[in-house]
């Protein structure tokens, strides 16, 4: 048994296929769809930090600045502090990278970090009129990113944008 795996793992000249010798059932890297979703994530991550330059923020700072702006604003009208951890929700981010970049936003002067009022272990934030400007001119360069990145029409995109809402969902 061990032998005839071997037969069918080695190529016509006895070698062994790259897929059998990583244990893939795909034929190449090309065939993987998760492979290629990492290389377009790539690309599309890679045009984003350039326009983010502009603005000195990276991507991970931006993600979380405007989910800050954006949580703040829909709770605005509840008056329901916004924390950490919601944020991290917000952007799907693991709660420590959270609490980190946050930190860094706060040295920044774009966040205020203050403890939660009814729970010692939160940390209530609030954008600063600073990081509110921030974000007004960050968001059209993603989003000029989004665009041209996103643009190619067909039904094709569109069953993609919704394939991605339907993952991001469940």
């Amino acid at each position: 048994m061990a032998r005839d795996r071997a037969k069918r793992a080695a190529g016509s000249n006895g070698a062994a296929r790259p897929a059998d010798a990583v244990g893939t059932r795909y034929e190449g890297p090309a065939a993987s769809p998760g492979f290629a979703l990492w290389r377009v994530a790539t690309v599309w991550q890679r045009a984003v930090r350039a326009a983010l330059v502009e603005v000195d923020l990276t991507h991970a700072q931006f993600v979380l600045l405007t989910s800050a702006a954006w949580l703040e604003a829909a709770a605005g009208a509840q008056g329901e502090p916004v924390t950490q951890a919601t944020i991290a929700a917000q952007a799907g981010t693991d709660a420590v990278m959270t609490s980190e970049v946050l930190r860094t936003l706060e040295r920044k002067r774009l966040v205020r970090r203050t403890p939660h009022p009814g729970d010692a272990r939160a940390r209530c934030i609030a954008v600063t009129p600073a990081g509110r400007r921030l974000v007004r001119r960050a968001v059209p360069l993603v989003e000029a990113v989004d665009e041209a990145f996103f643009s190619v029409p067909g039904p094709e995109l569109r069953a993609f944008r919704e394939l991605l809402r339907r993952r991001d969902a469940g």
